[in-house]
């Protein structure tokens, strides 16, 4: 950070605060810190004007005490997201196998790192190769890899039946919603990030299906959800035979659901 005038960080937090952002004055202070002088600061508040990511411009997010790098078109972490944290500590015990499905850049298994009890971080798995890159970086000095790939069918095989915990923020909103996004969202993020299909479940219910032959018995599927989807994933999470349960956080405005396999359940595809 190099030094900036009183007037123009006066300047740049009137100019944000007129462009509608909220946290003007917040705002203004961190991008004051990330700008390299008075050019630099003016072409970061030209494109936070112009509706592009704080976090794109800063070049990271705050996600439960973490400083998570992010880079453009990688999902940003949400705060509402560190309910996913907080359901997937109270069911899980110590030296757990952990894995993180549609990692993004890798803040839930960087949170989860400090949370759990001495845990057996295995891996964080994503589809699109930029937040593979982006998690890479951030998940580098817990010696955690990041797999690319879709899903489950990303990780060894011989991990099958052996996870205790599987944490993932999958896509859940509606394809005709997605117009609906704040334009943060639907402009910069990447759409494989947001897209739950016709009825924001496609991914959701994928998992529901294949985490029954990859969590050991008594583990967990734990998931982020709508609040008006919770009843049909209920369903398909106790279709799959998985044993579902609600958590809800008022203060946060989020809703996680978690998943157990039943001890005495047969996984599938185990016979392999």
């Amino acid at each position: 950070m190099v030094a900036v005038s009183p007037a123009l960080r006066a300047a740049t937090v009137d100019r944000l605060r007129r462009a509608g952002c909220v946290w003007a004055e917040d705002e203004g202070r961190l991008l004051v810190e990330a700008a390299d002088g008075p050019d630099s600061l003016a072409g970061l508040v030209d494109r936070r004007v112009a509706g592009e990511p704080l976090e794109y411009l800063l070049g990271w997010a705050e996600f439960c005490g973490e400083r998570i790098s992010v880079v453009p078109g990688v999902f940003v972490p949400r705060t509402r997201t560190a309910l996913l944290v907080a359901a997937a500590a109270a069911v899980t015990g110590p030296a757990a196998t952990v894995v993180e499905l549609c990692c993004g850049s890798g803040a839930l298994t960087r949170a989860l790192a400090r949370r759990l009890r001495a845990p057996r971080l295995l891996a964080a798995v994503d589809l699109d190769p930029t937040a593979v890159a982006c998690a890479r970086g951030n998940l580098a000095a817990l010696g955690v890899p990041v797999f690319a790939g879709d899903l489950f069918d990303a990780l060894p095989a011989a991990w099958r039946g052996g996870l205790d915990l599987v944490v993932a923020n999958a896509p859940y909103v509606p394809t005709a919603a997605l117009g609906l996004l704040p334009p943060e969202s639907r402009r910069y993020e990447a759409p494989v990030a947001l897209d739950g299909g016709p009825d924001g479940l496609a991914v959701l219910r994928r998992l529901a299906v294949d985490a029954t032959s990859w969590l050991a018995p008594g583990g967990h599927l734990v998931v982020e959800v709508g609040e008006t989807q919770v009843d049909l994933l209920g369903a398909a999470l106790t279709e799959a035979g998985l044993v579902p349960t609600t958590v809800r956080d008022g203060s946060l405005g989020a809703t996680a659901m978690t998943a157990q396999r039943p001890v005495g359940m047969a996984g599938r595809g185990n016979e392999n």
